[in-house]
């Protein structure tokens, strides 16, 4: 799959593609992504991307012209069919929150052109006229859609088959289908006692014994009560797929 990525701070993303286990998918071509600096679309001396906004207001908007130009330059480049043109996304505040099944699908996707804002935000001619889709991190504002893309960029790259060193560590995420979409649960390592600020801290006597079956019953009811107290919302929504079995709503009400 390949992502265009359109920003006026290319230099951002070059240790993101070269750090981690997910440079695997970059340097293998298994993601591929390009990068194009929106001024090398810009015209005149100072290779202007933005001005005052009409009717006054603090700060400065993107300009359609330059953003357009790049736009039609990553087109002709990726020389996709007129009906089967890749997404243009862009990441704003009043997208939509990006989720795992979101990811999932962009993920066994071909890819999209990723429109990274700066500034009070852009054109709205250009978001009418150009762009598909609009997505979201969450409540809250960023200087730019750089570190959006990369989210995205970074979720579905480890989702990519050989990018993880365990195939099936993905499938433990938090939200994976495969957890019925619930929060994962806590994890342990060595050493069997941990001599911390708080004294003492014993490792669950359960993980260290080697029964598969209740190492697996007690991750899952660590599952629950963990979504439970801090994401209800998807512990309802699992129910009412019809995800959670009679031993799961027996954990449940013994909480209470």
């Amino acid at each position: 799959m390949r992502f265009d990525v359109i920003t006026l701070f290319p230099e951002l993303f070059e240790p993101f593609f070269k750090s981690g286990i997910n440079r695997r998918a970059f340097e293998g071509g298994l993601v591929d992504v390009r990068l194009w600096n929106l001024r090398d679309h810009a015209e005149g001396q100072y290779r202007r991307v933005d001005d005052r906004p009409f009717g006054g207001g603090p700060g400065m908007v993107m300009m359609a012209e330059p953003l357009w130009r790049c736009l039609q330059a990553v087109r002709s480049d990726r020389d996709d069919p007129p009906d089967h043109l890749a997404p243009v996304v862009m990441f704003t505040p009043t997208g939509e929150r990006l989720s795992h099944s979101g990811v999932e699908s962009w993920a066994k996707g071909e890819g999209a052109v990723l429109v990274c804002g700066r500034y009070e935000g852009v054109d709205q001619r250009f978001v009418e006229a150009c762009v598909d889709i609009q997505i979201s991190l969450g409540d809250f504002v960023l200087s730019g859609g750089e570190i959006p893309a990369m989210a995205l960029l970074d979720a579905v790259a480890r989702l990519q088959p050989g990018v993880l060193s365990d195939e099936g560590s993905h499938q433990q995420d938090s939200f994976n289908p495969a957890l019925d979409g619930l929060l994962d649960s806590p994890h342990h390592t060595r050493p069997e006692v941990w001599h911390g600020p708080n004294g003492p801290m014993q490792a669950p006597e359960v993980l260290l014994g080697g029964h598969h079956e209740r190492i697996a019953r007690y991750r899952r009811e660590q599952s629950l009560a963990l979504t439970a107290s801090l994401r209800p919302d998807l512990l309802d929504q699992a129910r009412a797929r019809g995800a959670l079995s009679k031993q799961d709503e027996a954990f449940l009400r013994s909480r209470k």
